[in-house]
């Protein structure tokens, strides 16, 4: 997998790459490596800078940034495990291979919009990056988990509340370690 390549065909043609990412192996270790390790560099490289710009201190920044960049890894992963922990409900199909691919190509709008990040009055930018996100899921709900066309969107759904359920807990409990 070229990662540009990669990039461009999720992003650009979603629909003919799903089927391409369907019939690759979904190895955790390669994923985290070649791929998430990367591209989630990108927001928390930017989120930094930007925080600097903005006035923000240096180790402030640098501890967001770190921490941000770790989080990600396991969101990912966590995400993987309730898209498969889900699949049953939905009439698809479990497999975590295929629910961490679902879950790691989909988040890849949103680490290439975390470029805004760097530019603090753009940041908000990166929302449009998550609800693209969002579409690339559905999209890659029916191919990857084999999910019914008609449960894809409240499959969807539940992956969206159980996403919010989690940031909310991890920010609330990151807010009292760090503060």
């Amino acid at each position: 997998m070229n990662l540009v390549e990669r990039v461009k065909a999720i992003l650009l043609t979603p629909k003919t790459e799903w089927p391409v990412i369907a019939r690759e192996p979904g190895d955790v270790a390669y994923l985290f490596q070649n791929y998430v390790a990367i591209l989630a560099a990108i927001p928390a490289v930017c989120g930094f800078l930007g925080g600097l710009l903005r006035g923000a201190p240096f180790f402030r920044s640098l501890l967001f940034a770190v921490i941000g960049y770790v989080l990600t890894f396991v969101m990912v992963y966590v995400v993987a495990l309730i898209v498969d922990a889900l699949a049953p409900t939905f009439n698809a199909q479990k497999g975590m291979d295929n629910a961490l691919k679902l879950t790691v190509y989909s988040a890849t709008p949103y680490w290439v919009t975390g470029i805004f990040l760097l530019i603090p009055a753009l940041g908000i930018l990166t929302l449009l990056g998550l609800l693209y996100g969002l579409y690339l899921m559905w999209l890659g709900l029916p191919v990857l988990m084999k999910a019914p066309e008609d449960k894809a969107p409240i499959y969807l759904g539940a992956i969206v509340v159980a996403i919010i359920v989690i940031w909310v807990l991890l920010f609330f409990v990151g807010l009292r370690y760090v503060f």
